[in-house]
């Protein structure tokens, strides 16, 4: 029987030398944003509205992101080597739930928002789908645009030295996105073409990072490419650049924490993202209204803040198994909660003690699922990932770390794919 409390403290206390407070927080995420899509669907009448769970999850998952994958890539201090092992951890199972919902297709319809040309095979090799205004196959799928970009910036950020500036672009994003909310109401690049010149510019871009030929300028291209998209393909522009001011201010605190940097840009960009909707014409929906959107993003702020404070204490091994397998989780459960509707109807007619019954046999279904894909393809691949990039390279030293001396974190390891 597994222990019920894995140690903070231990870094090898899970896999591959990961924290587990970090884990935890990456299962509460995973957890919200399953209850935010489940609930109205299974329990309408449990669903908040006083904040968003899945907003709150996924403001969990991009702090997450902002605090450990740029100190990835300078514990590396290798482009290639973390660009494979990115690869390696997103891909299986993003490819995976594409091919499953396609086969769905038979009987549950791909969502509409997915365009039916080529334009979306292209949004779906890079995923950058949010950013090139365009539905994923799987409706959570829209998070890992942000990601994305965020791995583009970080890697010309790591190239070109600027990478300790966190706290500077975490402020700059959230300015953008106050400006943004005022004067762009939709995505300045229309049509499908920005999926097409981003979907071969990343197509070759990859090529040249992992392989050191024209890396530098692949990194710079890319970089400015994932920028551009972000706030003129967006769908929501303001909502797109406060993404990314969150995923800095995520670095800002490990900057502070490392005493390398102060947190009063934490403060100054939590503002503007706070009020980024506030006076922006694209802000409809009852998530975003002040009440609503201040106490989600506090609770988010909260919940990091906290788990970081607890970071040494023991804590639930549940939580910290959940997020082991919180990124199939997180793919998952969308397409079978569409698809478990297609079989059994209307669950918010029946009465309350099936809609609960139902409730949880899907949540065990999608968690033991979860497991089965983690186990069986998450981990090999992540493991011919590590294999993959030891292998030599004729541009291995194209690229010195221009932050020379900068001693591995143990925690670079962490592996996170998403929010």
């Amino acid at each position: 029987m597994p222990p019920t409390v894995i140690d903070a403290r231990s870094s090898t206390a899970t896999p591959a030398g990961r924290l587990a407070w970090l884990d935890a927080l990456r299962g509460l995420g995973a957890v919200a944003v399953l209850l935010e899509h489940l609930l109205p669907w299974f329990m309408p009448a449990l669903r908040p509205y006083w904040f968003n769970l899945g907003m709150y999850g996924v403001l969990v998952f991009f702090l997450v992101s902002g605090y450990i994958i740029p100190v990835s890539l300078e514990g590396r201090g290798d482009v290639r080597a973390f660009w494979i092992s990115r690869i390696f951890r997103l891909y299986p199972i993003y490819l995976l739930v594409a091919a499953s919902v396609l086969l769905m297709a038979f009987w549950t319809p791909v969502r509409e928002q997915v365009p039916r040309d080529l334009s979306a095979v292209s949004a779906h090799v890079t995923m950058l789908l949010d950013v090139v205004h365009l539905g994923g196959l799987a409706d959570t799928m829209w998070t890992l645009s942000y990601e994305m970009v965020f791995y583009l910036l970080v890697t010309a950020l790591f190239v070109r030295g600027l990478h300790h500036r966190s706290g500077t672009f975490a402020v700059g994003f959230g300015a953008v996105a106050v400006v943004a909310g005022l004067v762009l109401s939709a995505p300045l690049l229309k049509g499908p073409w920005p999926a097409y010149v981003s979907g071969v510019l990343f197509l070759v871009g990859m090529v040249c990072l992992i392989s050191g030929r024209f890396r530098t300028a692949a990194a710079y291209v890319l970089g400015g490419m994932s920028v551009v998209l972000l706030i003129f393909g967006s769908f929501v522009p303001w909502l797109g650049a406060a993404i990314l001011a969150v995923m800095f201010i995520g670095t800002a605190v490990r900057r502070w924490e490392q005493g390398t940097g102060g947190l009063w840009p934490v403060a100054v960009a939590t503002v503007l993202v706070a009020l980024a909707p506030v006076w922006s014409g694209q802000a409809g929906w009852w998530w975003v209204q002040p009440g609503v959107w201040f106490t989600t993003m506090a609770l988010a702020g909260a919940t990091f803040a906290g788990a970081m404070a607890l970071r040494r204490r023991r804590l639930p091994g549940f939580l910290v198994r959940l997020g082991l397998i919180s990124y199939s989780l997180y793919l998952l459960h969308h397409p079978l909660l569409r698809l478990a509707n297609s079989l059994l109807g209307d669950v918010r007619s029946m009465q309350p003690v099936v809609q609960v019954s139902l409730s949880a046999g899907f949540v065990a279904v999608v968690v033991g699922l979860s497991w089965l894909t983690y186990r069986y393809v998450e981990l090999p691949m992540q493991r011919l990932g590590r294999r993959v990039a030891h292998w030599p390279s004729e541009g291995d030293s194209a690229l010195s770390a221009p932050s020379a001396g900068v001693s591995p974190d143990k925690s670079s390891s962490f592996s996170l794919p998403t929010g």
